[in-house]
C-alpha cells in the first residue's frame, strides 16, 4: 500500500500546521485524525495534501477517525477564514466549531467483532489486544488497553485488525445512565402574607432564608444546589419539611433536549410591513446572492413571524437548511417551541446548557441531515448542515454573540461570512440594531427592513423617568403606586436591575476597608441567601464576615444594590404578590431558564424581577408593567459601547410590556433623567440616539467609523506586565513606522480598566485604524515573532466587531 502525506492541524496555541505521513487513500479535508504530537497522541483535522520536502523524521498518522468528514469542507474553509481574521491557531478554530468529544481523545472506543477462530496467523502484538479486549468484555477505550498493554501506540494494530473485520472502532460521547434522577427540594405551600411568615419562621433565620431562595428560584430547587451552591445544611431543609412547607422528591432527567411537546403553529396575517418584509426576503432567496439583510422592526412588531415565513419557503419549498441563533439560552426554549410548531422534529437545538451526550447527539443527526432546522446560541452558527439556505441572527445587538476564549469571533459577524460563501441569506433582527449593522444599512452594504408599529396597531408603551436624586428608596413612590395598581388588576409587572447579589461590597465604618477578591482588583458581592462574599469574575468566594477583618469593628455597611436585595424589599413592600427572581444565581440548574418562564406565562408570577435575561425576546400578554430599578447601571462604564449598551437594555425591557389588549406602562428611575440615553428610552427614539452616538464616535474615532483591535498583555509579576507591554508597543510602533499597515494608529499602553484578573496583572493597548488585510498580516507578524521578556507572559489580541463584507 502507498504512502502519502497530509498535512494535519492540531489545537495548539501555534500557527503552524504539521505534516504526517499516511498508507493509503488520502482522508477527506476535515476529517479527523489520531496523530502522535511529542509523547502523546493528539486529535487533529486534514487539511489536504501534505508536502514533504524538507522534513526530517516525519511520523505516521495513527488512525483516521472517521469515514465521514466532522468539518465538511464549506465549514472547513470557515475555519480558514476565521483563523486568519481572528488571527488564531487553525486547529483552534477547527475545535471551536465542534462538540467537545469530538476533539477528545479519551474517547476511542474499539470492541470485538467475529469470533477468536479467526485470530490465527496474527501478528503477537495484535492477538494480545484481542486477548485484552475479550478479558474486559469485548470492548474497551483505547486509552485504557494502552496502559493495560505498555508503551507505543495501538493504533496500526487496530487499523490492520479494523481492516480485516475483526475489531470495530468509534467515537463515543459521555455515557448518560438509562434513567437519571435528581433529588429536587419543592415549595409546597407558599406564604404571601410577611406577618404569618414571621410568626412561621421565628428565629429559624436560616429556614427563612432557604425558603426565599426556593420561592425566587420559582419553587423548587436541586438539592445539591441548596446544599452545595446556596451552603444550606440538610437539617435546614429537614426543618423546612417538618414544617410541612417544602418536600424532597426524585425528578427525572430526559435525554432529550426539548422539555416538552412542540405547540400547535399560530397562524397570524402578516401586517403590511411583514408583508413587505417577507416579500422582499423571497425575492433575495430565488437571487443566486444577495446582501445580507437588517430586520429593524420595534419591539412587538412580530420579526419571529417574518423569520417563519422566510424559513417555511427556504425549508419547506427549496428543501434546504436554516440556522436561527439567539443570544440568551434563556430564550431557546421559548424560540425551539415557536419554530417546532412550524417545522416538528426536523428542528434540532444547540447550546451550552445541553449535557455533552444531548449535544452530540443533536450535533451527529444534524450532519445526518435528520435536522433541517437549527435554533441556538453562539455555537450554533457552526452547525454542519447540508445545503444551509438561510442564517437569521436574532437580537443580532446582544454582546452575547462575542467570544471570550480564542477564536476570539462575533457570532454575528461570522455570521454574515457563513451566508456568503454558502450562497445563503443572513437576516439580522433586532429592535436596537448594533450601530456597526445600523450604519452599514445606511452605507448600502445591508439591506435594510423595518417594522415601525407593533402587530395589531398597539401602542409602543407610554414611559416616564423618576429623579432618583429626589427619591431616595430603592423603589419610588410612583413605582411603587403603579405596581401595587397592577397587582390590584391581576395583572404582571417586570424589574429590572443588571446587577445580581444582595450588596456590591461590604464596608466597614470604623477602618473604611472594603472586601476586595485576592485574585482581582475588585470588591467581593455579598450574597446574602449564601451568606458568601463572591468574586463575579474568578469565583473566588469567602464566607460573609460579622467584624471586620482588618480592625475588629463589628459595624459594617452593605453598599450598594443588587437583585437579591431588591427581592426582600419588593416581598416587603408587596408582602401579597408572588415572586420570582431570574439572574444567574437563580438559573444554574439546566431548565430553570423555562421553569421561572413557564410560571410566568401561567400567570403563576405577579412580579418577575431579574437582570438583563429577563429584558429581550419575553414575550407575555399578562405583563402591562416594566420598572428599571436603577438605569445608570453599566451607563459609565470604560466602554465607548457603554452609551449604546444602556439605551438597547432600557429599549429591549421596555418592550416587554403592552403585548396585550390591555396595553401598558414604563417607569425608569434614575439620576441622571437628562442624560441623552434616557431621554432616547423615554420617546422609544433608535434613530435620534443612533444620530448623537455615531456623531459623539468620530472625534476621537471610535468603531463604527474606523477598525480596532485590543492588545492585553498579563503576567502574574506586575513589573513584567508593565515592560512586556512597553515592548509589545514599541514594536508595533517600529513597524508602522516601517509601514507595516498605513493608517493604523496605537493608543497606549496603560493598565487595564480591571487591573488584575484571576491573579494575573494585565495593560492594553489599542490599535484602530488601518485596512483590514495589511492589519491582519501585522497581527499575525506580531504574535508570531514578538518575543516577550523572560516570564510567565501572555499576548491576547481581540479584534473589534465590525462590517466584513
Amino acid at each position: 500500500m502507498s504512502a502519502g502525506h497530509v498535512e494535519v492541524a492540531l489545537a495548539l496555541p501555534v500557527f503552524r500546521v504539521f505534516t504526517y505521513r499516511i498508507d493509503g487513500p488520502l482522508p477527506a479535508p476535515g476529517t479527523r485524525v489520531l496523530v502522535p504530537f511529542q509523547r502523546s497522541e493528539r486529535v487533529g483535522w486534514v487539511l489536504g495534501e501534505g508536502d514533504p520536502t524538507g522534513i526530517r523524521g516525519i511520523r505516521p498518522v495513527s488512525d483516521v477517525l472517521e469515514g465521514v468528514p466532522s468539518l465538511p469542507s464549506e465549514l472547513l474553509g470557515l475555519a480558514r477564514w476565521m483563523a486568519e481574521y481572528y488571527v488564531a491557531p487553525l486547529g483552534v478554530a477547527c475545535r471551536s466549531m465542534l462538540p467537545s468529544v469530538l476533539s477528545d481523545g479519551a474517547r476511542e472506543m474499539v470492541r470485538l467483532r467475529g469470533e477468536p477462530e479467526a485470530w490465527g496467523g496474527l501478528p503477537p502484538r495484535a492477538t494480545t489486544l484481542l486477548e485484552e479486549l475479550g478479558e474486559r468484555g469485548g470492548e474497551a477505550r483505547v486509552s485504557a488497553l494502552r496502559k493495560a498493554m505498555g508503551k507505543g501506540s495501538l493504533w496500526p494494530e487496530i487499523q490492520f485488525l479494523t481492516e480485516r473485520g475483526l475489531l470495530e472502532h468509534e467515537t463515543v460521547p459521555p455515557p448518560d445512565p438509562p434513567i437519571r434522577t435528581r433529588k429536587v427540594v419543592r415549595l409546597v405551600e407558599w406564604i404571601a402574607d410577611l406577618a404569618e411568615r414571621e410568626e412561621r419562621f421565628g428565629r429559624a433565620a436560616r429556614q427563612r432564608e432557604c425558603y426565599e431562595v426556593l420561592e425566587a428560584s420559582g419553587g423548587s430547587r436541586d438539592l445539591a444546589e441548596l446544599q452545595e451552591a446556596d451552603g444550606f445544611s440538610r437539617s435546614v431543609i429537614q426543618g423546612l419539611e417538618s414544617k410541612g412547607l417544602v418536600v424532597v422528591e426524585d425528578r427525572e432527567l430526559s435525554r432529550d433536549p426539548f422539555l416538552e411537546a412542540a405547540e400547535e403553529p399560530e397562524r397570524h396575517e402578516p401586517t403590511p410591513a411583514q408583508a413587505e418584509a417577507i416579500g422582499a426576503l423571497l425575492e433575495a432567496a430565488g437571487q443566486p446572492e444577495s446582501a445580507p439583510f437588517l430586520l429593524h422592526g420595534v419591539t412587538g412588531s412580530g420579526k419571529t413571524l417574518v423569520y417563519i415565513e422566510l424559513l417555511r419557503e427556504i425549508v419547506d419549498r427549496r428543501g434546504r437548511s436554516a440556522i436561527v441563533l439567539v443570544p440568551e439560552i434563556s430564550l431557546t426554549p421559548q424560540t425551539v417551541s415557536r419554530f417546532r410548531a412550524w417545522f416538528g422534529d426536523r428542528v434540532a437545538v444547540l447550546h451550552s446548557a445541553l449535557s455533552q451526550g444531548e449535544r452530540y447527539d443533536q450535533w451527529r443527526s444534524i450532519l445526518r441531515g435528520e435536522k433541517r432546522v437549527v435554533v441556538g446560541a453562539r455555537s450554533a452558527l457552526f452547525a454542519p448542515v447540508s445545503e444551509l439556505g438561510a442564517i437569521i441572527v436574532d437580537e443580532e445587538h446582544d454582546g452575547s454573540y462575542k467570544q471570550s476564549e480564542a477564536p476570539r469571533y462575533q457570532a454575528r459577524d461570522v455570521a454574515v461570512v457563513r451566508a456568503h460563501r454558502a450562497g445563503a441569506l443572513c437576516v439580522l433582527g433586532s429592535a436596537t440594531p448594533s450601530l456597526e449593522s445600523w450604519r452599514n444599512a445606511r452605507s448600502g452594504k445591508f439591506t435594510l427592513l423595518s417594522l415601525p408599529e407593533r402587530v395589531r396597531g398597539r401602542a409602543m408603551p407610554p414611559v416616564e423617568v423618576v429623579d432618583l436624586r429626589k427619591h431616595r428608596d430603592v423603589l419610588s413612590v410612583p413605582l411603587v403606586s403603579a405596581v401595587r395598581e397592577r397587582l390590584e388588576r391581576g395583572e404582571q409587572a417586570i424589574l429590572l436591575l443588571n446587577r445580581r447579589g444582595y450588596s456590591s461590597f461590604i464596608q466597614c465604618r470604623g477602618c473604611g476597608e472594603v472586601q476586595e477578591c485576592p485574585n482581582c482588583s475588585v470588591s467581593l458581592t455579598y450574597h446574602r441567601g449564601r451568606a458568601r462574599l463572591l468574586c463575579h469574575h474568578c469565583r473566588h468566594e469567602e464566607g460573609a464576615p460579622d467584624r471586620c477583618p482588618g480592625c475588629g469593628d463589628p459595624d459594617l455597611s452593605f453598599r450598594g444594590l443588587g437583585t437579591e436585595q431588591v427581592e426582600r424589599v419588593v416581598a416587603e413592600t408587596f408582602p401579597e404578590a408572588r415572586i420570582a427572581r431570574m439572574d444567574v444565581d437563580t438559573t444554574s440548574g439546566k431548565w430553570a431558564h423555562h421553569e421561572i418562564l413557564g410560571r410566568v406565562k401561567r400567570g403563576e408570577v405577579d412580579i418577575l424581577l431579574g437582570t438583563q435575561m429577563i429584558s429581550k425576546g419575553l414575550d407575555f400578554p399578562g405583563v402591562t408593567f416594566v420598572g428599571v430599578v436603577n438605569a445608570d447601571v453599566g451607563l459609565h462604564l470604560p466602554d465607548f459601547r457603554a452609551s449604546e449598551r444602556s439605551f438597547q437594555l432600557l429599549s429591549q425591557v421596555a418592550g416587554r410590556t403592552g403585548r396585550g389588549a390591555r396595553g401598558g406602562r414604563v417607569v425608569i428611575q434614575s439620576s441622571l433623567p437628562e442624560h441623552y440615553v434616557i431621554r432616547s428610552a423615554l420617546s422609544h427614539d433608535f434613530l435620534g440616539f443612533a444620530e448623537r452616538e455615531l456623531e459623539a464616535r468620530k472625534s476621537p474615532p471610535y468603531p463604527p467609523h474606523l477598525r480596532l483591535a485590543n492588545v492585553v498583555i498579563s503576567s502574574p509579576d506586575p513589573a513584567l506586565v508593565a515592560d512586556g507591554a512597553e515592548g509589545a508597543a514599541k514594536w508595533i510602533r517600529r513597524e508602522l513606522v516601517r509601514g507595516g499597515c498605513p493608517g493604523m494608529e496605537l493608543v497606549g499602553p496603560a493598565p487595564s480598566p480591571i487591573e488584575r484578573l484571576h491573579n494575573r496583572w494585565r495593560w492594553h493597548f489599542f490599535l484602530r485604524g488601518g485596512r483590514v488585510r495589511p492589519a491582519t498580516r501585522l497581527f499575525r507578524r506580531f504574535l508570531e515573532e514578538f518575543r516577550p521578556p523572560s516570564g510567565d507572559l501572555r499576548v491576547i489580541l481581540d479584534r473589534d466587531p465590525v462590517a466584513l463584507l
